[in-house]
């Protein structure tokens, strides 16, 4: 594991939230449409909400901070303001990633869960959870815009290396 390849990760998986999310948002008011219980969030903007709201928890544990929720879809009451929350959130996500050097990967990070659990993980591993964490709820997303209208592009990391870094 190194820096070069956490900001690579971190560039793929921003693509591929863009990517899913703006074909969400072309389907109209679908994105707010009840998918049932069976999901992890019953509509697409809260599928895509929660995303958002794990990254930004994640991003203050990694600064020091225990935030006591995540945020969710009631935080941001339409997909205009999710997108403007998570275009910020980015930025943020990019700038931390800047200022790492290999020697923080396998530091420490000592957080509280919203249980108020406390646990100390390498930031490394901590850095790959979140990328991962948004992979699974892009299948669900994937998964109810192929109910909705059909099954979207691929947003794999192959689909990344092949489509915007070309290699």
């Amino acid at each position: 594991m190194s820096v070069a390849l956490i900001r690579e990760h971190y560039d793929y998986h921003h693509w591929a939230n863009r990517r899913l999310f703006d074909l969400a948002v072309d389907l109209g008011d679908a994105v707010y449409r009840e998918m049932g219980p069976h999901w992890s969030f019953p509509t697409l903007k809260g599928m895509f909400a929660h995303i958002c709201g794990a990254d930004h928890v994640w991003l203050a544990r990694w600064k020091g901070n225990s935030p006591g929720r995540i945020l969710g879809d009631a935080d941001f009451p339409t997909v205009a303001d999710l997108r403007t929350r998570w275009d910020a959130l980015e930025a943020e996500q990019k700038s931390f990633l800047a200022g790492l050097g290999e020697a923080d990967l396998v530091r420490p990070v000592v957080y509280k869960n919203t249980l108020g659990q406390e646990f100390r993980v390498a930031l490394g591993a901590l850095l790959l959870n979140v990328v991962n964490h948004a992979t699974h709820h892009r299948s669900e997303a994937a998964s109810m815009m192929t109910m909705i209208s059909g099954s979207p592009p691929d947003t794999g990391i192959n689909a990344y290396r092949t489509v915007v870094v070309k290699g």
